[in-house]
């Protein structure tokens, strides 16, 4: 493995990018981010991408969390967890519960991880997510889904073949099964996603909504909940208060007024990565914005095949949705995945949620070709590269040199 690594390392030093770096927790990190009374974070931070990679021990086992963003949220879904688990032991719940214990983590056992497999996984999804970040991929699954009809049922299961391609593929819909209004109720409470993937919370969610199904332990049990919340207030709370049918509605009507057609709404609808919460913190935040080329960004992001690529079109979005609180924008590179925006100016603003970049030779193509995309098809006279994480200086001199001003550290 090392003799691996040092000829990679050599070989981009004479290609003239820089080699791969290591970080540690304790760069990156606060001291309260690092270790809790419920969690700790490993030292070691593997960086292959542009996502900084987390391993996190919890006391309901073990998570990983690719991207500081997505840390933040395993974290925070710690702070519910510690949370719900109290309240399961306060005498006002249990006198109201009436004999029924909840037992926080009990019975998940998918969360702890066969390092092998993590391992291997990891090295796949990464290289995946961190060499593209220029034009949109031909779907494999494209004509499969092109095929789904609501009204169509496949021979002899039952079931529509929406029905059918969807629990396949995962998604929205499979997101919301077993949510219960209650279990909203007590998302809300703690401020959590009742949509989560955190196989742990979202058990907790179900038990504490079956246990509390008239609703009448939730309002007179008091949660003190932090000053921030979860990602998820961003969007107003609708999915804690909104039936799960009618949300998805309305986000689909949000959709199609900024000109996503119904193939790309039902690709979205059948992405791997999209949860109900992601699919209205996307509708939302394009609809702020309302730019020429958002129906083409919706049609980027329903290539999303896990909750981490989903994620990386969210909060681009929400990154387009802030910018432009400020300064405008009129439209959108169309075929990308990192978003590019222009401004009444005249500026082009690619707007890019990632943790790290340093000079390789992925990310000097894709900055290279996205610069000379936006001169050309949006007619931008000035280039800048916003980011929520660090560039090197090598990088930052190289992005310089092809014409893009760099940006760090920018609010998601």
């Amino acid at each position: 493995m090392k003799s691996f690594l040092l000829a990679l390392s050599l070989a981009a030093a004479a290609a003239g990018y820089e080699s791969l770096r290591s970080f540690k927790a304790q760069e990156l990190l606060s001291a309260a981010q690092l270790k809790g009374k419920h969690h700790q974070v490993a030292s070691a931070v593997p960086t292959e991408g542009y996502l900084h990679v987390f391993q996190i021990t919890t006391d309901w086992g073990e998570l990983e969390a690719e991207g500081t963003s997505l840390l933040l949220v395993r974290l925070d879904e710690v702070r519910a967890l510690a949370e719900l688990d109290d309240v399961s032991k306060s005498e006002v719940f249990l006198k109201s519960a009436g004999g029924a214990v909840l037992n926080v983590g009990k019975g998940v056992t998918a969360v702890v991880k066969d390092p092998e497999a993590t391992a291997k996984g990891l090295g796949k999804g990464l290289k995946r997510f961190g060499t593209n970040l220029g034009r949109k991929a031909k779907r494999a699954g494209d004509e499969a889904v092109s095929e789904v009809s609501g009204d169509d049922k496949k021979e002899g299961s039952g079931k529509s073949t929406t029905e059918t391609a969807t629990d396949a593929a995962g998604g929205v819909a499979n997101s919301v099964l077993g949510v219960s209004g209650a279990a909203r109720k007590w998302a809300q409470k703690v401020g959590a996603d009742p949509y989560t993937t955190n196989p742990v919370l979202r058990k907790t969610l179900s038990d504490i909504g079956k246990i509390d199904a008239a609703g009448s332990i939730a309002a007179k049990v008091a949660v003190p909940i932090p000053p921030v919340l979860s990602t998820t207030a961003s969007v107003g709370g609708l999915v804690w208060s909104k039936d799960p049918e009618a949300l998805l509605k309305q986000n689909e009507a949000q959709f199609r007024a900024l000109g996503v057609s119904g193939d790309a709404v039902k690709q979205l609808y059948l992405s791997k990565g999209f949860s109900l919460t992601l699919h209205t913190r996307l509708a939302t935040a394009l609809t702020a914005v309302k730019a020429k080329g958002s129906a083409d960004y919706v049609g980027a992001a329903a290539e999303a095949d896990s909750e981490r690529e989903a994620l990386f079109f969210v909060e681009s979005a929400e990154m387009l949705q802030h910018f432009h609180a400020k300064s405008p924008v009129t439209e959108i590179l169309s075929d990308s995945r990192a978003l590019v925006a222009k401004t009444k100016d005249g500026r082009g603003i690619a707007l890019v949620p990632i943790d790290w970049v340093q000079w390789t030779e992925p990310f000097a193509k894709a900055a290279g070709e996205a610069g000379a995309r936006a001169k050309k098809e949006l007619e931008a006279a000035k280039l800048e590269l916003h980011l929520t994480g660090r560039v090197s200086d090598v990088a930052k001199r190289e992005a310089a040199a092809l014409g893009w001003t760099v940006v760090e550290g920018v609010r998601r």
